[in-house]
C-alpha cells in the first residue's frame, strides 16, 4: 500500500487583517414606523437599535463584499495574489450557482483561489473563521480571505411588526494566515436542527415562482409577499440567552483562560438585552470592551462580528493583541464561538 505523502502546513493560524463596509444609506427607526404599528422607544427597547444600513442597488452582495475584502487585504499587508482560499458567508445571495465567491475572488484579484459559499445564518463567521484554520493548519491555503455579507433588506418584511426593524446590510472580512503562536482557539460549535422553525424563510422559492395566492403571504394591498425572514422572538430570545452563555464558556474554557483574561466580548448583534443578558451570566469584569454595534448597524447575521470588530479596532475601544472571546448564532438553529486575538 502507497503512503501519502503528508500535509505541509503551518502549526497555528490568526486573524492578520480586517475590513468592513456599510452601506450609504443610514435608516432611523422613523422610517420603519411608516409600515408598522410601534415606536422608536419600542424598537430601542426591545432591541436597541436606533439606525440601520440598507443597500442600495449598486451596493450588491458582491460589490459591497470586495470593498469589505480589500480594506482586509490593506490591512493585513498581503497582495491578493497570496490568497489561497476564499470563503463567503451568507444568506441572501439569490443565485443558485455560482458560489458568489468565485465571483468576489476574481474581482479581489485573488488569482485562481478556492472559493466557495457557505450558508450558516448568523454562525456563519465563525463557521468560515475555523475553516480557515484548519486550511492554513492542513497546509492547502497560505492565507484564508473570509467574508460575512447580507442585503437583509431584501429580506426583510416591512409589516412583520416582530422583525421589520431588526435587519441591516453590509459585509465584513479577515484575512486569517499563518502563525507560529496559537491566536485562533478551538472553537465550540453545532446545531439544533429541531429548533429550525424558530428562524426561517417565509417561504421557499419554489412555492413563491408558482405564485399560488391560496399558499402564500399576501401584503396589505392583496398583493403576494417577495419572501422574508422570520422569527419565534420569545423562543430565540430564551435559548440565546439561556444556551449561548453556556457556549461562549465552553469556548473560554476551550481556550484555557477565563473572563478575567478577556479583553474584548465580540458577540452576534443579534439584540442588545441579548448581549447585556451574557454579558452577566458570563460575569465579565468592567475591564472587557463589549461590542454594541447593532445599536447603528441592526442584525447583519454572518457580517455582524466581523463589522463590530471593524469597528471596535477603527475607534480605538479595542486594539490589536487583545484577546477576544466571539459568538455567533441564529438559524438553524447554529452556533459557533471562539477566543482570538485581535489583529
Amino acid at each position: 500500500m502507497a503512503k501519502i505523502k503528508p500535509s505541509k502546513g503551518h502549526p497555528y493560524a490568526r486573524i492578520m487583517g480586517v475590513g468592513g463596509y456599510r452601506p450609504t444609506r443610514v435608516v432611523p427607526n422613523e422610517v420603519i414606523l411608516e409600515k408598522i404599528d410601534s415606536s422608536d422607544e419600542w424598537i430601542r427597547s426591545r432591541s436597541g437599535i436606533a439606525t440601520r444600513h440598507w443597500a442600495s442597488p449598486e451596493e450588491t452582495v458582491t460589490a459591497m463584499s470586495v470593498e469589505a475584502a480589500g480594506k482586509a487585504v490593506a490591512d493585513a499587508g498581503i497582495t491578493p495574489e497570496q490568497i489561497g482560499a476564499v470563503i463567503v458567508s451568507t444568506v441572501s445571495h439569490f443565485k443558485q450557482t455560482p458560489a458568489v465567491a468565485t465571483e468576489i475572488a476574481d474581482k479581489v484579484g485573488a488569482g485562481k483561489p478556492a472559493a466557495f459559499d457557505i450558508s450558516a445564518g448568523c454562525a456563519g463567521f465563525g463557521y468560515g473563521l475555523t475553516l480557515a484554520k484548519g486550511m492554513i493548519v492542513e497546509g492547502s491555503a497560505e492565507y484564508v480571505l473570509v467574508i460575512g455579507v447580507e442585503r437583509l433588506s431584501d429580506l426583510t418584511d416591512l409589516e412583520d411588526r416582530a422583525t421589520a426593524f431588526l435587519f441591516g446590510d453590509g459585509a465584513g472580512a479577515v484575512i486569517v494566515g499563518p502563525s507560529d503562536e496559537p491566536h485562533i482557539g478551538p472553537t465550540v460549535w453545532g446545531s439544533e436542527g429541531d429548533k429550525a422553525e424558530t428562524i426561517k424563510q417565509t417561504v421557499p422559492w419554489n412555492e413563491f415562482q408558482v405564485g399560488d395566492v391560496s399558499k402564500l403571504p399576501l401584503n396589505e394591498a392583496g398583493e403576494i409577499k417577495f419572501p422574508a425572514i422570520t422569527q419565534e422572538g420569545q423562543a430565540v430570545f430564551r435559548w440565546a440567552v439561556f444556551e449561548m452563555a453556556k457556549v461562549a464558556q465552553q469556548a473560554l474554557d476551550a481556550a484555557g483562560i477565563s473572563a478575567d483574561d478577556l479583553d474584548v466580548f465580540i458577540p452576534h448583534q443579534a439584540n442588545m438585552r441579548i448581549i447585556d443578558s451574557m454579558v452577566k451570566t458570563l460575569k465579565l469584569p468592567e475591564h472587557v470592551t463589549v461590542a454594541r454595534d447593532i445599536e447603528t448597524t441592526g442584525n447583519t447575521s454572518a457580517a455582524s462580528i466581523p463589522l463590530a470588530m471593524e469597528r471596535l479596532l477603527a475607534t480605538g475601544k479595542a486594539k490589536s493583541g487583545d484577546t477576544a472571546l466571539i459568538i455567533g448564532f441564529g438559524a438553524g438553529l447554529v452556533f459557533a464561538a471562539t477566543v482570538v486575538t485581535l489583529p
